[in-house]
């Protein structure tokens, strides 16, 4: 196994320069369901903390506290150090204590690190307390050996597509000695921050990676160990130019599939993963210079990576392109459905406002007009539900300009797609992108409006669960299990809201 040969290197595990962790809401597997780690949005709720946790990121299996797997995020930053000869780790944050004696640098990965994120920020403001993912990043750079080790020089630098929620915590980075954050695509720059922070120079408490410092696809390493269920980029950026995201900041890049081919043989030969996860903002555009997708492309990718995996899944796609080219997400369908009866992705639905789509954003249907995005929605998603893709779909409440009747178009696309196979969750505008400098939108000012689109969405998706928890787990062992266990915690759910007068 390829992993295994970190385990019995020469050398003195001890003495790694550089540990790399995160903390234990990202340093799991899900139960190899990627989408169940959206579990960790949540804050504490009926169920006890320690079975809420079993169901949704249980901790990854380590060997000597290195883990099997870890966040791909984290696993990119470790390949290029390694790359640049450094000294470096990754480890499990509940065994870091017994690497840091000798660590000079703790490299921490971010995602959602206070739970300002749409997400997690609409699950705090609802439920009115701190979601499990801000609990256990704050725990972990708490840990007394962190702390020691931190008295005596340690050097902490945080990374990753969270590092944004910072700006909005300063006294926390202070308090918590956070030497140095990352805001960027990091490959080009890490290695002359850590370079630093191991002679003891003084860092930049914030470093954010110009244009200049962006990595072209030849400067972006391959993973050299596992990363959790098998996710592997295929590109970077998006041409959406949607104003309430960041990523459409970055320039669109695709890698070459014999560069992702390799990154997949890294999780089968490690014996970790069989599966695939295709990372990207909008997978059925790989290979594209626009918003049109490559036919050629995009199916040359499918079958490569068929041959190779037990089964595979995206992590994102768009309702425009799998409506502007049904054949072709058909045909890509039947590749993937070789293997596996469903496959899932994350879609952005947003809004079901034409208006409210062409101010926020105008190219999100692009090669439709925005005044087409309902139709485009309802189209798109219908292919999706024939053709096995169940996707989990997002949509922004309190996105600025927002008015009634943007919300009665919404609530009235919700009620169209209640006979499609799908989750829908109503997410609270969070300022990135072009809106950074706009306001939040909080639980306070919700309207009728907003709480009837939230409760249409909770029917829809209570409707739903019970089919989506047997697919998830059909086939595995421990299936029954956990299955049982999954349906107590809905249905504790649904009597509570039930009780509330909310369902």
């Amino acid at each position: 196994m390829f992993y295994l040969t970190i385990y019995v290197d020469s050398r003195d595990l001890n003495l790694a320069d550089i540990i790399l962790t995160a903390d234990r809401t990202l340093m799991s597997d899900y139960h190899h369901n990627e989408f169940i780690g959206f579990g960790t949005c949540a804050p504490p709720n009926v169920i006890p903390d320690w079975l809420y946790s079993f169901l949704f990121f249980p901790p990854i299996k380590t060997r000597n506290g290195i883990p099997v797997a870890a966040p791909y995020g984290l696993r990119k930053i470790e390949a290029q150090l390694l790359s640049e000869g450094f000294d470096v780790l990754t480890v499990d944050p509940d065994h870091i204590g017994k690497y840091l004696d000798d660590a000079k640098v703790l490299g921490i990965h971010v995602m959602d690190p206070f739970g300002l994120g749409p997400a997690s920020s609409t699950f705090a403001s609802i439920l009115k307390k701190e979601p499990f993912l801000a609990q256990h990043f704050r725990n972990l750079l708490a840990k007394p050996e962190i702390r020691r080790a931190k008295k005596r020089g340690l050097k902490i630098v945080v990374g990753g597509s969270g590092v944004w929620q910072f700006r909005y915590r300063e006294k926390f980075v202070k308090n918590y000695g956070i030497d140095c954050i990352i805001d960027g695509e990091a490959e080009k720059v890490v290695g002359k921050i850590m370079r630093a922070a191991i002679n003891g120079e003084e860092l930049p408490q914030y470093y954010e990676v110009s244009v200049q410092e962006t990595p072209s696809l030849e400067e972006i390493p391959n993973i050299v160990n596992p990363s959790i269920n098998g996710l592997v980029e295929i590109g970077r950026g998006c041409c959406r130019g949607c104003n309430f995201c960041s990523v459409t900041l970055r320039p669109l890049r695709w890698y070459p599939v014999e560069k992702i081919l390799k990154e997949i043989d890294v999780n089968i030969k490690s014996g970790y993963a069989y599966n695939a996860c295709l990372h990207a903002e909008d997978v059925m555009l790989y290979g594209s210079k626009d918003t049109i997708p490559n036919d050629e492309k995009i199916i040359e990718l499918h079958e490569a990576v068929i041959k190779k995996c037990d089964g595979f899944s995206w992590s994102h796609c768009s309702l425009a392109t799998v409506s502007v080219k049904p054949k072709l997400f058909e045909k890509v369908a039947q590749i993937i459905l070789q293997k596996q009866p469903w496959w899932g992705a994350e879609v952005g639905i947003e809004t079901g406002s034409p208006e409210l789509a062409k101010k926020i954003m105008p190219a999100k249907a692009h090669p439709f007009k925005p005044e087409e995005w309902p139709d485009v929605v309802r189209q798109g998603m219908g292919l999706m539900h024939d053709n096995k893709l169940v996707p989990a779909c997002t949509l922004i409440v309190g996105v600025p300009e927002e008015t009634e009747e943007d919300l009665i178009k919404t609530i009235e696309l919700v009620e169209d797609l209640k006979h499609i196979k799908s989750l829908i969750v109503p997410l609270f505008f969070v300022p990135l992108g072009r809106l950074k400098n706009e306001d939040w939108f909080k639980e306070a000012k919700m309207t009728k409006l907003h709480e009837e689109l939230l409760i249409k969405c909770l029917k829809h998706d209570f409707y739903w669960i019970d089919d989506l928890i047997g697919l998830s787990f059909a086939g595995k062992w421990y299936a029954k299990a956990l299955r049982f266990l999954y349906r107590i915690f809905v249905k504790i759910i649904e009597r509570k809201a039930k009780k509330e007068g909310i369902y």
